[in-house]
C-alpha cells in the first residue's frame, strides 16, 4: 500500500488525528526523498490498558505510510521516574509489553515488517551515550530540566536527581535511535521542545515531533493504569468490559470530556477498512440501527442528544470486544499467563521480600528479570563454575567416568558422569563446566556422586555446557530472573523430584544459548552460558 502513496498522501496518513506537529516542513522534505524514520517510547511500568490502542492506532498509520517505526521500551526511564518499577521486574515487563504491542497491532491488522523493538538499556549504558549525558548536563539548566519533565515525571515534594535526568535521556534517544521524528502524547511537548533546544548544542539535528491528544478515561480525566475504574485492561473478559463501560462517564450531549467518543475517533474509525461504517445497534421500536460513515456526524448526533448514551455505550462495547478478542486468544496459553504473573506479580505480604532482589543494571546485565519463584523454579538450583581436576574410568561401568571437580572455596566434588562417551579422559581434565552442587549424594553403580555436570544432549552428540570466557572457579551461575545468591540454597529433596521437573524445561535455544523456559543461564555479570548444539535438551 505505502509504495503506491504520494508524499502528500503519506503526510496525511502520518498526521491525521494528531493534536500538533512540530517541524512539518521538515517532514515534507523527508517524505519527498524517502520514508520517515520515527520512534515511540513507552516506560515499562504499569500494565498496558486499552488507551494504548490510541498510540498503536497512530503506529498503524505510520506503518501504512511506509515509515520505519522503532518502539523503545524505556526501562531505564521507568526506573528513573521515581522508581515506578524495580529493576527486578523490568525485563519481564519489557517482554510483556512487546507481546502485548504485537498482539494489539495484529488486532488492528497491521503488518509488522518495518517495525523494530529496542530496549533502552541496550544502548543507554554505553560509553558514548554516557558521555553525551555528561555533555548535556554541562549545557542544560536545572530550571529547563525540571520544566521539561513537569508533565510526565512524577512530581514529589523532594524530587530526586533522576527526574532531572529523564528529559535529557529522552532527547538523546532521538540521536541514538537514528530517527527523523519522535511521536508521543501532547503531555510530552515540553520534553520535545527541550530536545529541539538542546540537541543542536551537542551538534545533533533537531527532530520532527508528532503529538497525539490526551484521551479521557472512562471516568473522565486521564486514563490511568493505576485507576481501575478509568480503564479497561487488555485482557479483561467481555463481562468485565460490559461492567466498566456501563459505569463510564457519558453525559448526554457532552462531547468534550467523553472518553468513549474520543476512543471511537482515535482508534475505531482509523481501524476501519474502506467502506466500513460505525454502527449503533438499536431495536426497531427505538428507530432501528444508526449508521455513521464519518466520525463528525456521530459526534454531532450525540451533541444534539439524538443518540442516547446507553446506545453509544453498547456500540463501543461491541467494537472494544472485537479489538480485545484476538489479544485474549494470544494470551490464553500457559506461557503468556506465566509471563503476566512474572511481570505483574501479586503483591507480597507485609514483611516479605520478592524472590530475586532488585539489582540495578550494569553494562553487561542491563536488568535482572526478577520472576516469581515457585516450588519447581530454578532458584532451587545451586549452579557454579567448576573445573575438572581429574577424570578416571568408572570401575564397574565402561560408559561412565568419575570426575573430581573443584567448585571453589577449597571444595571438591566427586561426580559420576556419562561424558566419557563423548570426550576422552584427557579432554575432560582442566575443562571448566557448569556444576549442579546442591544435589544429595547418591551412589551410581556403586560409586558415590555428589553433583551433576550439565551438558547439551543432541541426537548423536553430547557436549558439556560452555561457561563464559573469563569465568572463575566457584563463580555462581543463575537463571535470568532467579538470582538466589543472597542466601544459602538448600539441598534438593530427591523425593519431590524437583531437579527432574526443572530439568524438563532446560534446553538450548536457536543460537545455542542455555535456557530454562525462555530465561538464560548466566553469570551474575550477565554473561551467557552456551553450547554449540542448538535446540537440545540440557541434562
Amino acid at each position: 500500500m505505502a509504495a503506491n502513496l504520494t508524499p502528500e498522501e503519506k503526510e496525511t496518513l502520518i498526521t491525521r488525528n494528531l493534536q500538533e506537529v512540530l517541524g512539518q516542513d521538515n517532514l515534507r522534505t523527508v517524505l519527498k526523498e524517502r520514508d520517515l524514520k520515527i520512534y515511540w517510547g513507552t516506560a515499562t511500568t504499569g500494565k498496558p490498558h486499552i488507551a494504548y490502542f490510541v498510540p498503536m492506532s497512530k503506529v498503524a498509520d505510520f506503518l501504512k505510510a511506509g515509515c520505519e517505526v522503532t518502539i523503545l521500551f524505556a526501562d531505564l526511564h521507568a526506573y528513573l521516574d521515581n522508581m515506578k518499577a524495580p529493576w527486578s521486574l523490568l525485563q519481564e515487563r519489557t517482554k510483556y509489553y512487546e507481546a502485548v504491542i504485537k498482539a494489539m497491532l495484529t488486532s488492528l491488522g497491521v503488518p509488522l515488517e518495518k517495525l523494530r523493538f529496542v530496549r533502552g538499556t541496550d544502548y543507554q549504558l554505553s560509553k558514548e551515550y554516557t558521555l553525551d549525558v555528561y555533555r548535556l548536563s554541562s549545557v542544560v539548566t536545572q530550571h529547563d530540566a525540571k520544566k521539561a519533565g513537569a508533565e510526565v515525571v512524577k512530581q514529589v515534594e523532594h524530587p530526586l536527581m533522576s527526574g532531572i535526568l529523564y528529559p535529557g535521556l529522552q532527547a538523546l534517544d532521538e540521536e541514538y535511535l537514528k530517527v527523523d521524528a519522535q511521536f508521543g502524547g501532547i503531555d510530552q511537548r515540553k520534553i520535545f521542545t527541550f530536545a529541539e533546544k538542546y540537541l543542536p548544542q551537542l551538534g545533533y539535528a533537531k527532530r520532527i515531533h508528532l503529538m497525539n491528544p490526551m484521551i479521557p478515561g472512562l471516568a473522565g480525566g486521564k486514563m490511568s493504569s493505576s485507576e481501575e475504574d478509568s480503564k479497561i485492561d487488555l485482557l479483561d473478559s467481555a463481562a468485565k468490559v460490559k461492567s466498566k463501560i456501563k459505569k463510564a462517564f457519558c453525559e448526554p450531549g457532552n462531547i468534550e470530556d467523553n472518553g468513549l467518543l474520543k476512543f471511537v475517533k482515535h482508534v475505531i474509525y482509523p481501524m476501519f477498512k474502506e467502506g466500513e461504517v460505525f454502527t449503533v445497534p438499536r431495536k426497531p421500536d427505538f428507530g432501528g440501527d444508526l449508521v455513521f460513515a464519518e466520525y463528525d456526524k456521530l459526534e454531532a448526533c450525540f451533541a444534539a442528544q439524538e443518540l442516547h448514551p446507553g446506545d453509544l455505550k453498547a456500540a463501543v462495547e461491541g467494537y472494544i470486544n472485537r479489538l480485545l478478542e484476538p489479544i485474549r486468544k494470544i494470551f490464553d496459553t500457559d506461557y503468556y499467563r506465566e509471563l503476566t504473573e512474572r511481570a505483574y506479580p501479586a503483591p507480597t505480604k507485609a514483611g516479605k521480600q520478592p524472590a530475586g532482589g532488585a539489582k540495578a543494571p550494569t553494562a553487561n546485565n542491563a536488568s535482572a528479570a526478577g520472576a516469581a519463584a515457585g516450588e519447581n523454579t530454578p532458584d532451587k538450583l545451586e549452579l557454579k563454575v567448576g573445573q575438572i581436576l581429574d577424570a578416571i574410568k568408572h570401575p564397574d561401568a565402561d560408559s561412565l567416568c568419575v570426575l573430581t571437580v573443584d567448585i571453589g572455596g577449597g571444595e571438591r566434588k566427586s561426580i559420576v558422569s556419562n561424558l566419557v562417551a563423548h570426550y576422552s579422559l584427557e579432554q575432560l581434565r582442566e575443562r571448566l563446566v557448569v556444576v549442579l552442587t546442591n544435589m544429595k549424594a547418591s551412589k551410581i553403580r556403586g560409586v558415590e556422586s555428589e553433583g551433576l555436570v550439565l551438558y547439551a544432549a543432541g541426537a548423536e552428540k553430547c557436549e558439556a555446557l560452555a561457561v563464559p570466557a573469563g569465568s572463575k572457579v566457584g563463580e555462581r551461575i543463575i537463571v535470568e530472573g532467579f538470582d538466589n545468591t543472597s542466601n544459602p540454597v538448600p539441598a534438593l529433596n530427591p523425593k519431590k523430584k524437583v531437579w527432574d521437573k526443572i530439568q524438563a524445561e532446560l534446553r538450548t535455544g536457536a543460537e545455542g544459548e542455555a535456557l530454562w523456559k525462555d530465561f538464560s543461564l548466566m553469570t551474575l555479570n550477565g554473561d551467557l552460558v552456551t553450547s554449540s548444539l542448538p535446540g537440545c535438551n540440557i541434562k
